[in-house]
């Protein structure tokens, strides 16, 4: 009997002493993991049986480098239809990769139930499970980049495009940060964008700061980041956008020439047909807003541009017109635009 019960305490003993070393060991590889890592990419590792949830934010949704990344720049909450309908038209054209808009007035998203919550500010994205919202904060964007100096010193109320030239900083920086597909917020997708690595042609003598593609901390990012600031001129317009653009081109491979409506190549980028997204130019951007007898097919295009830039007279989809803007909410934003469309009877 007493040899039966040394055994048992010595068993007890060896599994009270396998535990010990079990939870050492996990808490020691956690450590080791967390210092090769660099502090924004730290893990957060939560144990389930105690109820906590693991760390949220766009580090995380964004972590494969394959998100379609827009922005707002402004504190408005409000973004027009237009905002709305490039979202939406994004999602539904790459329903497998995350869509995040980071917009500079919203609130802090800690869980992922404050980004559920922030969603359903805006019904006609709520329903697609791929579209995310998140916190757009410059200071925390652009440390660590060639452009935190520059942010530290500018003067935002002195500056003519300040909402513009902080749009073309941020673009730069997200794209190092998370990598993906970046695009302004008046662009609507039509078809899957083939090439992970691309810039565009907004015509043929200038580069597109509207949409383009890199993987994360790609060595191009870092080389706008940096003509952005060594030739900095924000009373310009453009020039901190486009033109930052067109320059880093120029140097490194020449203004590339098109002989065909075919992409050509800059070093080892796809370097895209301005039909790929701006088959109607910036000067005849009211084409969007008119009445066609036959509509377009875009078929050599993967987005439209729709330049509301230009739109100074605030031109608008309205419902009924049958311009070609509508036909386009129709087809890409058919949330956006059947929201739309029951405001207006409520309305009547």
């Amino acid at each position: 009997m007493l040899k039966a019960i040394q055994l048992l305490a010595i068993f007890l003993m060896m599994v009270a002493f396998g535990f010990i070393i079990n939870t050492n060991f996990r808490q020691k590889s956690y450590c080791i993991l967390n210092s090769l890592l660099p502090n924004e990419s730290k893990l957060v590792i939560r144990d389930n049986t105690n109820g906590m949830s693991s760390s949220f934010s766009a580090n995380t949704i964004l972590r494969e480098g394959n998100g379609i990344l827009f922005m707002e720049t402004t504190d408005r909450m409000d973004p027009p239809s237009l905002v709305l309908c490039a979202i939406e038209s994004a999602a539904r054209v790459y329903p497998d990769r995350p869509v995040v808009f980071f917009m500079k007035g919203l609130e802090n998203i800690n869980t992922e139930e404050d980004e559920k919550r922030a969603r359903q500010h805006f019904p006609t994205l709520s329903s697609y499970s791929n579209v995310y919202l998140f916190p757009l904060r410059m200071d925390q964007l652009l440390d660590e980049t060639p452009l935190k100096p520059w942010f530290d010193k500018v003067n935002p109320e002195k500056e003519v495009y300040w909402t513009h030239v902080s749009s073309d900083a941020c673009r730069f920086a997200l794209m190092w940060k998370y990598g993906g597909i970046y695009m302004d917020a008046d662009v609507i997708s039509l078809h899957p964008i083939p090439q992970d690595h691309f810039l565009a042609a907004q015509d043929f003598t200038t580069t597109s700061s509207s949409v383009f593609g890199l993987s994360s901390h790609y060595q191009l990012a870092w080389r706008f980041m940096e003509n952005f600031v060594e030739n900095y001129r924000g009373e310009i317009w453009g020039h901190q956008g486009p033109g930052v653009f067109t320059r880093v081109v120029k140097k490194f491979c020449g203004m590339p020439v098109f002989t065909s409506t075919d992409d050509v190549m800059c070093g080892n980028i796809s370097y895209f047909h301005p039909q790929r997204f701006y088959p109607i130019s910036y000067p005849a951007w009211r084409r969007y807003f008119a009445v066609w007898q036959n509509l377009p097919t875009f078929n050599d295009s993967y987005a439209l541009h729709l330049w509301n830039f230009m739109n100074k007279e605030g031109k608008s989809m309205v419902t009924g017109s049958n311009t070609l803007v509508e036909h386009l909410y129709q087809k890409q934003c058919p949330i956006t635009y059947g929201y739309i469309l029951t405001n207006e009877k409520t309305h009547l």
